[in-house]
């Protein structure tokens, strides 16, 4: 079962130190059906115990792995999980936790890690069958040629040299599953950035605009400021000052609107939070370095006003 892909059997999960009445069912949990070398394989980490092996398969073990986040959920830690046994139903055979791994994500990177129960592929009397065997398998190769039309060839020819009637479908590479898991979420993100971008360049716009235009006003005031002897820098300063009014006033109006806004798009939020501190800071001192760019140009210009031509012009 491939991380990302949303595949899986989910089913409540049993604990033998957990006491359960009759009518009551345990949440449901993720089933994973995986061979040994697996998590190596895909990346994955070990956090306690070990890996599952082919003894373990061959002669039908009762052992199981959880995910990390199942087994702070029941025993607190990950170590504790170790030699605590489960079972995938009342009636079924306890399993010893043999393994604890680290969280992987199935519905998506974008959708939080479920709790996860992995299972040898092949188990003696679980949930209700003699011998439990998983039919339908997908194969995990690490490799550096991974994606290449030559190395995909390779992996077919070895496949039918053992079976010419078995077909090797669905080749994907992990990548591949990834950016598909995210293909909607990464649409809705570059439309937003898109009119992000245009609602930035429409604000520096703005911002250049009502200065030039006050500039272009106060032509005689400044004339006069600098015939009574004030320098170019607190002229420019002042309409700097001007843009960055203009600018903060946008933002809290801004922050106030995004502060609600984000909240409606917290499922496009990557383990970030609706009113995460360090985004709005990082945007505000982006907004306001914008609205400075913006705002310099016709304040320097300010500065070039020659005292006589603005008073004589008058």
């Amino acid at each position: 079962m491939i991380p990302t892909d949303g595949g899986g059997w989910h089913d409540p999960i049993f604990a033998s130190d957990k006491a359960y009445a009759e009518s009551d069912i345990p949440p449901i949990r993720l089933f994973k059906f995986v061979s040994p070398g697996l998590m190596k394989t895909v990346g994955g980490t070990l956090i306690a115990g070990r890996d599952f092996t082919w003894t373990d398969a061959y002669e039908t073990r009762m052992v199981a792995m959880v995910s990390e986040n199942l087994a702070r959920e029941l025993w607190q830690s990950p170590g504790a999980a170790l030699g605590k046994r489960i079972r995938e139903s009342l009636k079924g055979q306890w399993r010893e936790v043999v393994g604890v791994v680290g969280d992987e994500r199935t519905d998506g990177v974008n959708q939080t890690a479920p709790a996860t129960v992995y299972w040898p592929l092949m188990m003696a009397n679980f949930t209700g069958d003699e011998t439990a065997v998983r039919r339908g398998l997908s194969y995990v190769i690490r490799s550096d040629r991974a994606g290449s039309s030559a190395f995909v060839n390779e992996i077919s020819k070895a496949v039918w040299s053992v079976n010419p009637n078995l077909p090797v479908a669905s080749v994907r590479t992990l990548q591949e599953i990834y950016e598909r898991s995210l293909a909607t979420t990464s649409f809705t993100l570059v439309m937003l950035a898109i009119a992000g971008a245009m609602a930035l360049l429409l604000g520096v716009s703005g911002i250049y605009g009502v200065i030039s235009y006050s500039v272009s006003q106060r032509t005689r005031e400044i004339g006069i400021r600098m015939a009574l002897g004030a320098r170019a820098q607190e002229v420019r300063a002042m309409f700097l000052r001007y843009g960055f009014r203009l600018a903060a006033l946008g933002i809290a109006c801004g922050l106030v609107v995004a502060m609600a806004a984000t909240r409606l798009m917290a499922s496009l939020l990557f383990e970030t939070s609706p009113l995460d501190p360090v985004t709005y800071l990082a945007v505000s001192v982006g907004l306001v370095v914008a609205a400075t760019l913006a705002s310099y140009a016709p304040a320097a210009r300010a500065t070039a006003v020659n005292p006589a031509d603005s008073l004589r012009s008058e």
